[in-house]
């Protein structure tokens, strides 16, 4: 199979919804399974051109989530021991990487607003309401007019469209965020 043809296996609903059943089985908490799924798609995308199709996809897809969520609790884990057993840590690192930090937080947000801005009103809408306004799913149809399943369907289609812009734009790209009402809706200015 091309390239292409992978990106749209991997890309597809069913593939998401069978990747978060396989995580779930290995994590508690909704908003980690959320975290480490898109974190293993993102590393699926970023590793496409190494898969050699030797395993069916799928298995390949699980054994790169299996890999996120090692890495997820490893630096859990890390942080907990570090923190507790040197709890000044804590406020040294904050200080010390501040300024950085801060740089790249302002950074990283300009390039979702730009990423969003990019999006159909649609998508734009639906990750608003999900990701700024922190509502749930049955919160979002109500807002929406639609069933459940059809904000859970657009969100899916609205987060994959979103990381194929992200993914896109170069990093290094310095993005003017307007004073317009439409920055304003997103950052919560």
């Amino acid at each position: 199979m091309d390239e292409r043809g992978l990106v749209k296996k991997l890309t597809s609903q069913g593939y998401r919804k069978r990747l978060v059943g396989f995580v779930e089985q290995k994590v508690g908490r909704l908003e980690d399974v959320e975290e480490i799924v898109q974190e293993s798609l993102i590393a699926a995308w970023d590793s496409l051109p190494t898969y050699k199709g030797k395993a069916d996809l799928f298995t390949w897809l699980c054994a790169i989530a299996r890999h996120e969520i090692a890495d997820f609790y490893r630096r859990r884990k890390l942080k907990q021991i570090v923190f507790s057993k040197l709890p000044f840590l804590k406020n040294l690192v904050s200080e010390a990487l501040g300024p950085e930090l801060a740089y790249q937080e302002l950074e990283t947000k300009r390039k979702i607003l730009k990423t969003l801005r990019s999006l159909s009103e649609g998508y734009c809408q639906v990750l608003r309401l999900k990701y700024i306004e922190g509502l749930s799913m049955k919160e979002i149809a109500q807002e929406l007019g639609v069933t459940v399943k059809a904000v859970e369907s657009r969100l899916s289609r609205a987060r994959l469209a979103f990381q194929k812009l992200y993914v896109k734009e170069p990093a290094e790209v310095k993005i003017l965020v307007e004073e317009s009402g439409q920055a304003g809706s997103f950052a919560g200015n």
